[in-house]
């Protein structure tokens, strides 16, 4: 896997609305994998924190979760992410 694959994985997984389905299309790994992928290349007060998030009631990381109103994957207000760390305006 390049480092720009690793990163694109890691941004996907940030984006909340971004369902693991989709890294599963994209990169052919599942749920467990990016898991694994970001509990070893987070730090790990980021990784408990990005964990906590993606495991709440309100997640929007599972289709079968999702409300039918979002058909996108990126919010458009989401600001780019490059080397894991959001560029400022």
């Amino acid at each position: 896997m390049t480092e720009r694959e690793l990163d694109r994985i890691i941004e996907m997984a940030w984006e909340d609305r971004t369902p693991f389905e989709a890294i599963k299309y994209q990169f052919g790994l599942s749920e467990s994998d990016v898991i694994k992928l970001m509990r070893k290349t987070l730090k790990e007060k980021s990784f408990k924190l990005w964990r906590k998030r993606v495991s709440s009631g309100t997640s929007q990381k599972h289709l079968k979760k999702r409300s039918q109103e979002i058909s996108r994957f990126k919010c458009t207000r989401q600001r780019s992410i490059s080397n894991n760390k959001i560029s400022k305006r």
